[in-house]
């Protein structure tokens, strides 16, 4: 037995993230799809006052963007959800790479830097209707006007704290954490035969 005393416990936590939607498949009903999205990387970035003009980008990721808005780069997404905290999520085989570059580039700044990657799922909503089906769990104006592709926001769906991501005029992302992902999911999946 190890003793939880030594730094020894770490070594005996899982190295890997099981999947929680695996069982579920891509489901398309009334001109929307609703999928499962592959795992990634994920940090709390909590920052002092200035630090994020001081810092600029980081793995080319901006931090300077406005509150409630994201910047990406390639799969890389960095979402401002207040004046100092962000999302930042990269794919699997960059987290290193985004957790070193986040590491240097705050080295000497004061700063909080919590690696979410086991907390957190992503589920995809695209379509004509997405915008219906989420407004279904979601109690915002999601017209283009009023949440324009670039934004990003912490909101509710039903019951669950979500981050909302209009990527596309048509394309969403929903981060959830894990717990809450099967109900997150099954009440999308619900919404789209209502649209």
């Amino acid at each position: 037995m190890v003793e939880a005393d030594g730094a020894d416990w770490v070594k005996a936590l899982p190295a890997h993230r099981e999947p929680v939607l695996e069982h579920v498949a891509v489901h398309q009903a009334g001109g929307v799809t609703v999928r499962p999205l592959p795992p990634k990387a994920r940090w709390s970035l909590r920052l002092g006052p200035g630090v994020a003009e001081a810092v600029g980008a980081v793995a080319g990721l901006s931090l300077a963007g406005a509150v409630n808005s994201y910047a990406a780069a390639g799969d890389r997404l960095a979402a401002r959800l207040g004046p100092d905290e962000w999302l930042v999520i990269a794919p699997d085989a960059d987290a290193a790479e985004v957790a070193a570059a986040l590491g240097e580039a705050l080295a000497g700044h004061l700063h909080a830097l919590v690696d979410v990657g086991h907390r957190d799922v992503g589920i995809g909503v695209e379509g004509a209707k997405a915008e219906v089906a989420l407004n279904a769990g979601v109690a915002l104006d999601l017209d283009l006007r009023a949440f324009p592709v670039g934004m990003a926001t912490r909101t509710l769906f039903g019951k669950a704290d979500i981050v909302l991501f209009r990527l596309g005029r048509d394309a969403w992302r929903v981060e959830c954490w894990r717990s809450f992902a099967p109900y997150v999911h099954g009440l999308l999946v619900e919404a789209t035969f209502g649209v």
